[in-house]
């Protein structure tokens, strides 16, 4: 399973680097989900006989690389699964935008409702019936000549949030064509969005846990990378 690269793992817990264009659970397509890679992983380096238990705990997009985490035990699943609801857990996302926000930093409130048939996120400026309360902050942290660098953190979860708010707001996230953004990039299955830290406290050790997660192999990430380690 040498395509896996693995940021985290004890008894409990195990945290993976999704590659783009993985998906983290099987869907329509047939493609092989990360959920499978994991858990063949787990049988073949622990030798475990039968079933290998793994539980999603949560999911990104497939065209977003970064951190992904699963469960080991149903101890863990279901406090993980508490710790996401109560909001416990503190996700922050890297995002590469063309356009330079007019703000270092601020909150995007939009009012969310995900269209079935077009797999689509539309967002209003106020509430309608059906929508949800999306939110999110961001930051500014870094530039090259062409391309600007978003942290991010959700305050809620809504279907490709930060996609759609941030093309929203006049900065799409570059490749990412279904929000906006004029060309893909010439990887087509991926975006320049990584969910690049997550932090909280460690299920049943009560600890806390920060992980964070390389960008992926394009020239771009790495040189915010760099810049941002320097």
């Amino acid at each position: 399973m040498s395509e896996l690269e693995i940021l985290y793992e004890d008894n409990h817990i195990i945290a993976v680097n999704k590659r783009s264009g993985d998906i983290v659970q099987a869907d329509v397509t047939g493609d092989s989900p990360l959920s499978e890679m994991v858990k063949e992983y787990i049988k073949q380096q622990y030798n475990k006989p039968g079933e290998v238990f793994l539980g999603v705990v949560h999911r990104i997009d497939r065209p977003v690389s970064g951190i992904v985490l699963f469960a080991r035990t149903s101890k863990a699943l279901t406090r993980l699964n508490e710790l996401f609801k109560t909001k416990a857990i503190t996700k922050t996302y890297w995002a590469v935008v063309k356009n330079k926000p007019n703000l270092t930093e601020a909150t995007l409130v939009h009012y969310h409702i995900k269209d079935e048939k077009s797999r689509k996120a539309k967002l209003f400026s106020k509430e309608i019936h059906g929508s949800k309360k999306a939110q999110l902050h961001y930051r500014l942290i870094e530039s090259s000549s062409h391309y600007h660098l978003l942290e991010v953190q959700l305050e809620t979860g809504r279907f490709h949030q930060i996609r759609a708010q941030l093309s929203k707001s006049g900065f799409p996230i570059k490749g990412d064509i279904k929000y906006g953004f004029d060309r893909p990039n010439s990887n087509t299955r991926s975006i320049h969005l990584h969910a690049r830290k997550i932090e909280f406290i460690h299920p049943i050790r009560n600890e806390k846990i920060e992980i964070t997660a390389p960008v992926p192999e394009d020239i771009i990430w790495k040189f915010f990378e760099e810049r941002m380690t320097m």
